[in-house]
């Protein structure tokens, strides 16, 4: 590079922002994402768990297209322009009156998919380019600079997951519209998509100070041809005829050298290990669904600070930050200390562990969720409901001599064999459901509310206008997370100072009553699991990995994040648990009966020194070639040696002929 800063290439900077809009754009759209299917899209709970996990698992399926295509094809730079570009490149047309509401539902949904897969396309093209593409803009005497980028990178995602997760659920909780109020999606999705836009201008801006590598064969691509080889040899080859050979890639000798054959061992080795990971990932990346939803009904108030449901994923990077230090620091030195020899594949299982206790404590929540919540009619049932208007207590009598005692003021509720439209279940989101009631005589005046739910961290409240003409009354309730009241406004209701007074409001759904604090335990455990597991993982990959295959295993680790998030697609579509809290259970139960098969798998597992056994083969590969030069020079000399004795015969033939002469 050209243009140094610091000592540092000026074109790294572009590629942190750039990074960091990117990271925020994602996140932002993902933490929303189930939201926006359960309450704009109108789906239910398992749908929209089954395509919110179809989208994560193609993010982190794509990426592995995504470095074929960079390193063979496109080259990193294109690569990132080309597929940021259409990310982009959605926008939503569906909703042409501007009420708030698509005028062609299906047709909406049809956009939101085809968004939702350049998305992923998208992340997968630029999260296996970018870091590689600014390793690249060092020379080989700034390894002390290129060691600083990577760590400024990872800060960088995580500082976009984090401001992310916190700000898009505001944007959301806001209300939004011209001619309707509604939970303003639009604007949680607009800004990532602006953040997406700067991201591609500031990384198009440096494109005069990159340094831009061509393109050149891919690795993945050679490992899979020489596999295909083995493979179609060995059939080739199945009679008994045919002596066997210690391992099935040995086939490949024929075709491939030595040394690449080995290097694929060592990683099938570890691909091997891979086979129980995804179920990990089935139930980390649930925080952004099921976990989420289990939040709706929750109570999110923490005194003076208002926290949105799918503000809670918050804790994760927040968790990381602090974690990954802790650990690397503290934790781990100290079980060294104490004798124990705590091997990355143990971390590895406690990792996994610890996530599946992370799900016994959600389903204990649920537990207690479940308990709080209202028993509503079943489909053969309905309600009916008794409300007592006046001042005095009442005495209802109903059929099959059934009496009900109704003080003032008070509605009751009971479930019978009718049918009639009523409440017949918890508002959404949290929201509160409002009826009013009164008598004919004191319905002369409007009830409008003046002010909703207001998202400024404060309580929430409503405050409502009575008004007939020149008069009006304001009246105030301080609602809780998805409750339900009815108002009463009294005969003797008149306008004045304190005209609120007479006014009576009742609980007719009681709030959530369980605080969303009890998920920060789960948070804490699945973000442990996730440092052992995860962090510890990479490491263990890049360790036993060939110098020239950590991009396969890389493949290899994104590859068990998507077929665990398929696990859970299967899941929610075929189970259709009923209860939440068994399906949160079950998830923690197959992983503990993974957890254990993979301690079995790592018991037996033989840590390797890649470096030494390429060391080997080089060395062999050396003395091979110097056994080849011995040989050629041993051949010249006897070649020599003829061409000497046919010399010498051809004169002594000659002095032989000029003595005749």
């Amino acid at each position: 590079p050209s243009k140094v800063v610091c000592g540092y290439p000026i074109s790294i900077f572009f590629i942190i922002v750039n990074e960091f809009c990117e990271r925020f754009s994602y996140y932002g759209m993902r933490a929303v994402l189930v939201l926006y299917f359960k309450y704009f899209l109108q789906w239910d709970d398992d749908l929209a768990t089954s395509i919110y996990h179809t989208f994560v698992a193609l993010c982190y399926l794509t990426p592995i297209l995504g470095a074929i295509v960079a390193d063979s094809w496109l080259g990193k730079f294109k690569c990132v322009v080309k597929v940021a570009m259409a990310v982009s490149a959605m926008h939503d047309i569906t909703d042409s009156d501007r009420d708030g509401t698509p005028n062609n539902m299906t047709f909406h949904v049809v956009l939101s998919m085809v968004g939702l897969f350049l998305i992923a396309l998208g992340t997968g093209g630029i999260k296996p380019c970018v870091a590689a593409f600014g390793g690249d803009q060092f020379d080989d005497h700034q390894e002390r600079q290129r060691r600083t980028f990577f760590s400024v990178f990872y800060l960088c995602i995580n500082g976009g997951s984090l401001l992310s997760t916190i700000i898009t659920p505001i944007l959301r909780g806001q209300t939004c519209g011209i001619y309707s109020q509604q939970k303003c999606y639009s604007l949680a999705f607009g800004v990532p998509a602006a953040l997406m836009v700067v991201s591609l201008v500031v990384f198009i801006a440096g494109s005069g100070m990159y340094y831009k590598a061509k393109p050149e064969g891919n690795i993945m691509l050679s490992v899979c041809k020489c596999i295909g080889f083995a493979i179609k040899n060995r059939y080739r080859h199945r009679s008994k005829a045919y002596p066997k050979r210690k391992h099935w890639m040995d086939w490949a000798e024929e075709k491939y050298d030595r040394l690449l054959i080995a290097q694929i061992k060592m990683v099938l080795k570890v691909l091997f290990l891979y086979i129980p990971l995804p179920m990990f990932w089935t139930l980390f990346d649930q925080k952004g669904s099921r976990w989420t939803l289990q939040a709706t009904t929750m109570d999110g108030n923490f005194g003076q600070l208002v926290i949105q449901p799918d503000q809670m994923q918050t804790f994760n990077p927040i968790l990381i930050l602090t974690l990954v230090p802790i650990m690397e620091s503290v934790v781990y030195p100290l079980i060294k200390k104490c004798g124990f020899n705590f091997t990355p594949l143990k971390r590895m299982t406690v990792g996994m562990f610890l996530a599946a206790l992370a799900f016994v404590c959600a389903g204990v929540v649920q537990l207690q969720i479940d308990k709080t919540l209202p028993i509503f009619p079943s489909t053969s049932e309905s309600q009916l409901k008794l409300l007592n208007m006046g001042n005095n207590q009442l005495e209802v009598h109903l059929p099959n001599n059934f009496t009900v005692n109704l003080p003032p003021a008070q509605v009751k509720f009971l479930v019978l064999f009718l049918q009639i439209d009523d409440l017949t279940s918890k508002p959404e989101e949290g929201n509160n459901a409002i009826r009013k009631n009164c008598f004919a005589i004191s319905c002369n005046f409007m009830f409008v509310c003046t002010s909703k739910i207001s998202f400024d961290f404060l309580m929430t409240r409503h405050t409502f206008n009575l008004k007939s003409g020149s008069q009006s009354c304001e009246y105030t309730i301080k609602f809780g997370f998805g409750s339900s009241y009815t108002i009463f406004i009294p005969s003797t209701f008149t306008f004045g100072p304190n005209c609120q007074e007479s006014i009576t409001e009742v609980e007719e759904i009681k709030p959530n009553s369980i605080h969303m604090a009890l998920q920060i335990p789960q948070y804490f455990l699945i973000t442990a699991g996730e440092v052992m597991f995860s962090v510890t993982g990479l490491e263990f990959s890049y360790s036993q990995a060939p110098s020239n295959m950590k991009a396969v295993l890389q493949a290899g680790w994104l590859l068990t994040n998507s077929v665990g998030n398929f696990i859970v697609l299967i899941v929610a579509e075929i189970a259709k648990f009923p209860k939440k809290w068994a399906e949160f259970f079950l998830f923690a139960s197959l992983l503990v009966a993974v957890c254990v098969i993979f301690s079995i798998m790592a018991y037996f597992y033989t840590y390797i020194d890649p470096m030494e056994i390429e060391a080997q083969f080089s060395q062999e590969k050396d003395e091979d070639e110097e056994d080849e030069d011995e040989k050629d020079k041993m051949r010249k000399t006897e070649e020599q040696m003829v061409k000497r004795d046919s010399v010498k015969s051809n004169d002594s033939d000659n002095a032989f002929k000029l003595s005749k002469m």
